[in-house]
């Protein structure tokens, strides 16, 4: 529930403030980085070993941020 008032704020942000795109990139960015950082910690969690934040950074492309802002609006 607390997802979807911060998504409608974000939204309402983008159309009325000048800065409102770089807000709701950055929401998205971090969105995006928690979600890939809880599947790489299961997984390294699995084989045994340490999941670090270099190996989910340079997992992360840019077509992805936009599918899933995409996915958030």
């Amino acid at each position: 529930m607390m997802w979807a008032w911060l998504r409608m704020v974000l939204v309402v942000a983008v159309f009325l403030l000048p800065g409102g795109f770089p807000v709701l990139l950055g929401y998205v960015a971090v969105r995006t980085l928690m979600s890939r950082w809880r599947v790489a910690r299961e997984e390294a969690h699995r084989v045994g070993q340490e999941a670090s934040l270099r190996d989910v950074l340079s997992t992360l492309h840019f077509k992805e941020l936009v599918r899933d802002a995409r996915a958030a609006l």
